[in-house]
């Protein structure tokens, strides 16, 4: 038996795992105690991918859909072959703007595809770019981009050294953490507490997080108000840092004349937290010695995500505690991908719009809720062919029903995946993945959102099972075989066939590792080929297989580095941002049709829709299941164990009730990624219901600056199915 040093890639702590090798078989995975950030700690998902790496389930083959709607075994030149024909003849006919992508959040763990598949399309010209950001974390990537000029400058959480951590919207002791690197969040926000600072929790549901620590009950889709209010305090108060304004920002005038039509009694009804309360609460925050404000998917899934995110980050601004010890400090990339794409113009935002709707684009994608429409509506750029890597829209896109149904009128779909899932039976062709443990990976992305500037690559443990493959050497291959350099873009086009001749006898050719190695040798840790002693280079990170520690704190005080504005400063007024304020007026009344309001959560055992087929994850009385309040479920006449139809203006599903205190009256959380009727055995047993059909796909409907699906807050009503419980 062989021991590997490796780290997971199903979620952002990126926790260290040894892996047990036997025969080229994977026999088990392990917290790695060697490990800086994550010391010997992983979560159930990370020690579980044992059972996703040797799932039966698994496809291990390229699949080919027949005429009777079967799948059968194909070679992979076969398979190539032919999806590049019919890819260019859908190109020669409706040209590449008929062409689309989406991918899912396991792109986001794994440089090469995203790199890849976002190269191959943009060689297409393809238009049709979605991904799992719209119903996730878009808001807060325009929110960045308004208030720093950078998308993926998002601050986070100095945890170690902060004594106020306000957080909305989040849940870390289940979601182990996100847009903040910190595998060990538990022993994080115990020491906060320790050391004699709070921990308070914004959430109208008592989750996890805030059972641990201060909560704060809120009414579902109303932090804009809550947050406005605070703001209003501390202008009000004269707790503003007017030092820190005047230094790092531009429009705080704008800013405070927004905050003053929002004093704490005029919102309380909208909110539930009564005047004096949210009056302490920010009084608080503004003196706390140091203070940090973080929110994560809860904050980003109402009608105002993207403004809850930009005020989020004002409530530390206008406190002093933007790019400071203990406040909110700002990313610096050790592998600048990311600055990269903001310098080449890749990471975009509105510089297009989606063809229904209007809606702006989000770097470079737009809202996946219109995914159907674009597929069945006719004219100029309607969608034709569709590439789905590592995602599985049909359950985690707004109306999966609409959705199924519009996929089958594709002239061409090719999946990327590791199941058949729900979305991907509907493909033409199901081309089998490597898994993390399969392919070499540097980490990218919010692997710098950490207190501890740290750096581990990861070798592949496992030789791939079967025939399956990198993605992204599926992109490149079908390059190659219609004749497209993957490089010739923009003025390079010119000379595409050049440079298809120079890759294909390898004297030009580029591959993801070797641009990843470039940027970490070049980028602010690097050895700049052999030029800075003690840099960074990809031998010393092989010889440290564990990681190499950069430094033990993140630096404050960079934020004229990192910022992309030309004055060098903050936004406090973005007139997208103003204008989205100034819908708060226009709240739709309740309807006594819908008298509830429906929120989401995120299971411990789950991720997403892809990990119900492990049986150590699925082990137990897992069910799906509603979280309803004693009141609301004796209202229905409604037990623990019971169905429940859930109804919305705009679908309806049954699943089974939970009864908890956890939630107040008049709001019921359902978590997401159930309802599966894919090619997985066990999670088809599982089932469940998915919740995504109860929310809207119509443009009119989603968030308006960056195209996000309304997930929390949808109004919604209760009834019994029948009083039988899950046993029976």
């Amino acid at each position: 038996m062989d021991q590997h040093v490796t780290y997971c890639r199903i979620c952002e702590p990126l926790c260290g795992l040894i892996a047990t090798v036997e025969d080229g078989r994977l026999l088990s995975l392990r917290p790695d105690p060697d490990h800086a950030l994550s010391g010997g700690r992983a979560c159930p998902k990370g020690i579980a991918f044992t059972d996703v790496q040797n799932d039966p389930d698994r496809v291990l083959h390229p699949l080919r859909r027949t005429a009777d709607g079967t799948l059968e075994r194909v070679g992979w030149d076969e398979a190539l072959d032919d999806i590049a024909r019919r890819l260019s003849e859908i190109m020669a006919t409706h040209g590449g703007g008929a062409v689309g992508q989406y991918f899912g959040n396991p792109t986001a763990f794994g440089y090469a595809t995203g790199l890849w598949s976002g190269l191959f399309m943009a060689r297409l010209g393809a238009h049709h770019q979605y991904s799992s950001g719209s119903q996730d974390i878009n808001s807060r990537f325009v929110a960045s981009k308004l208030l720093y000029g950078a998308a993926f400058e998002i601050p986070f959480p100095d945890l170690p050294r902060t004594d106020f951590l306000f957080m909305l919207g989040a849940n870390p002791l289940v979601s182990h953490g996100s847009a903040v690197r910190t595998p060990r969040i538990k022993d994080d926000l115990a020491d906060i507490v320790r050391r004699g600072g709070r921990v308070v929790v914004v959430d109208p549901r008592r989750t996890e997080t805030a059972r641990a620590y201060e909560h704060l009950p809120v009414r579902p889709d109303s932090d804009a108000w809550l947050l406005l209010s605070m703001l209003h305090v501390i202008f009000a108060d004269g707790l503003a840092d007017e030092q820190a304004i005047a230094e790092q920002t531009t429009g705080a005038s704008r800013l405070r004349d927004l905050a003053a039509q929002f004093p704490p009694e005029d919102t309380a009804e909208r909110t539930g937290v009564p005047a004096e309360t949210l009056r302490a609460l920010a009084r608080d925050f503004a003196a706390a010695p140091s203070a940090a404000a973080y929110g994560r998917v809860g904050a980003c899934l109402g009608r105002h995500g993207t403004l809850v995110s930009y005020l989020l980050d004002a409530l530390a601004i206008v406190t002093g505690n933007l790019d400071r010890a203990g406040g909110l400090l700002m990313p610096r990339a050790v592998i600048p991908l990311e600055e990269m794409g903001e310098r080449t113009g890749r990471l975009t935002y509105n510089k297009a719009t989606s063809r229904i709707g209007g809606l702006p684009d989000v770097i470079g994608t737009f809202p996946a809720a219109l995914m159907a429409e674009e597929i069945q509506t006719p004219g100029p750029g309607q969608m034709r062919a569709l590439f789905v890597t590592a995602g599985n829209p049909v359950l985690t896109v707004p109306d999966g029903p609409k959705l199924e149904s519009a996929l089958e009128q594709l002239d061409l779909m090719v999946s990327l995946d590791l199941y058949i899932t729900e979305t991907n039976k509907h493909a033409d062709y199901i081309l089998p993945s490597t898994t993390f443990l399969e392919r070499h990976d540097l980490p990218f992305g919010f692997a710098w959102s950490s207190s501890t500037v740290f750096l581990q690559s990861a070798e592949p443990v496992l030789e791939p099972y079967g025939e399956a493959r990198n993605e992204w050497e599926v992109f490149d291959e079908l390059a190659r075989r219609m004749g497209l350099a993957m490089f010739a873009t923009g003025p390079l086009q010119r000379f595409n066939g050049v440079l298809a001749w120079l890759d294909r006898r390898g004297i030009a050719r580029m591959t993801p590792r070797r641009l990843m190695e470039l940027l970490l040798r070049t980028g602010p840790y690097g050895d700049r080929f052999g030029l800075r002693r003690g840099g960074l280079n990809p031998r010393r990170l092989r010889e440290n297989p564990h990681g190499v520690v950069l430094a033990e704190r993140a630096p404050a005080g960079i934020l004229s580095e990192v910022i992309h504005h030309d004055h060098g400063r903050v936004v406090l007024e973005p007139e997208e941002i103003l204008v989205e304020a100034a819908r708060l007026g226009d709240r739709h009344p309740d309807d006594p049709a819908f008298p509830l309001m429906m929120i989401g959560m995120r299971e411990m055992r789950s991720q997403n829709s892809w990990m119900h087929n492990s049986a150590t994850l699925m082990k137990g009385d897992r069910r799906h299941r509603a979280r309803i309040s004693p009141a609301d479920a004796a209202d229905a006449g409604l037990a623990t164990g019971d169905r429940v139809r859930i109804t919305s203006p705009h679908g309806s599903i049954e699943t089974h009730a939970e009864i908890t205190d956890d939630l107040q009256p008049g709001t019921i959380a359902v978590p997401h990624g159930w309802g599966h009727a894919g090619g997985w055995q066990r999670a088809n047993q599982a089932a469940g219901a998915n919740v995504n059909e109860l929310v809207s796909t119509s443009s009119d409907e989603l968030e308006r600056l960056a195209g996000m699906a309304v997930l929390n807050g949808v109004p919604a009503r209760i009834e019994a199915v029948r009083a039988s419980h899950l046993g029976n």
